[in-house]
């Protein structure tokens, strides 16, 4: 690939590497269990319905199933989860709004300062698996300050498949390889650049909380390498100089 093409815009995985999903499922099971009165063990619940995540969406990925957006797939894992874990007395809309816990998850601590850093000469977006709906409540209430919201749903298909890294960059009226994908997931950073993206991992070490075996280091030799969004943003900006 040529490095000397510029920079133009910066897409995003979103679950986990822009905000901590696990600390925020974990905080609105315990005040769901607070209303209802019951003990719930919150981080195993919250590992358990992350763990479906990638299984419903493989239905999908694999043709069983037609297109399905992720709200859809995480409150079908939820009402199986509520079951396991012996949670009652919620009605349809108090599961909907337990579902929307996902649109309610809050940002790392440097995730909004250097996203607004990044921002100021570059694009940034979204490249995530959340459906639109999800990423924009998600972004009001975290003040995620993206340009536009794509990924998934605007694909039709979900991450690893090609066309959700591409008609990213498709939408963006961008070349792959002016497009930088940020992640904390070394396998997700290895497909985009599969695709001709450029790529830039930041480790988020207790995203899977403080047991976490995976992603706590790069694993493969991508185009930049930051310990958190504002380091990230100014090495963004050493490799591309004000002129």
């Amino acid at each position: 690939m040529n490095r000397t093409i510029p920079i133009r815009a910066l897409v995003f995985d979103v679950f986990g590497t822009v905000v901590d999903w696990r600390s925020g499922i974990v905080r609105q099971g315990k005040a769901l269990g607070e209303r209802l009165g019951i003990e719930v063990d919150w981080e195993s619940f919250a590992d358990a319905w992350r763990k479906m995540y990638q299984p419903s969406m493989e239905r999908v990925r694999s043709g069983e199933r037609q297109w399905t957006p992720l709200d859809v797939l995480h409150r079908e894992s939820l009402c199986v989860l509520l079951e396991r874990f012996g949670i009652h007395g919620l009605d349809d809309r108090g599961i909907d709004d337990f579902n929307r816990a996902w649109h309610r998850l809050d940002p790392w601590p440097d995730s909004v300062a250097g996203l607004l850093s990044m921002r100021k000469r570059h694009i940034i977006a979204t490249c995530s698996n959340g459906n639109i709906a999800l990423l924009v409540n998600m972004a009001k209430r975290a003040n995620l300050p993206w340009d536009a919201i794509l990924g998934a749903e605007v694909a039709r298909a979900y991450k690893p498949m090609p066309q959700a890294y591409l008609s990213t960059c498709a939408c963006l009226g961008l070349l792959p390889g002016e497009t930088v994908m940020v992640a904390a997931h070394n396998d997700d950073l290895v497909h985009a650049a599969a695709h001709g993206m450029r790529t830039a991992f930041v480790p988020r070490r207790s995203e899977y909380g403080p047991h976490q075996t995976k992603d706590i280091e790069p694993e493969h030799d991508f185009d930049f390498i930051a310990e958190d969004f504002i380091e990230l943003a100014k090495k963004i900006d050493q490799a591309q100089p004000v002129p």
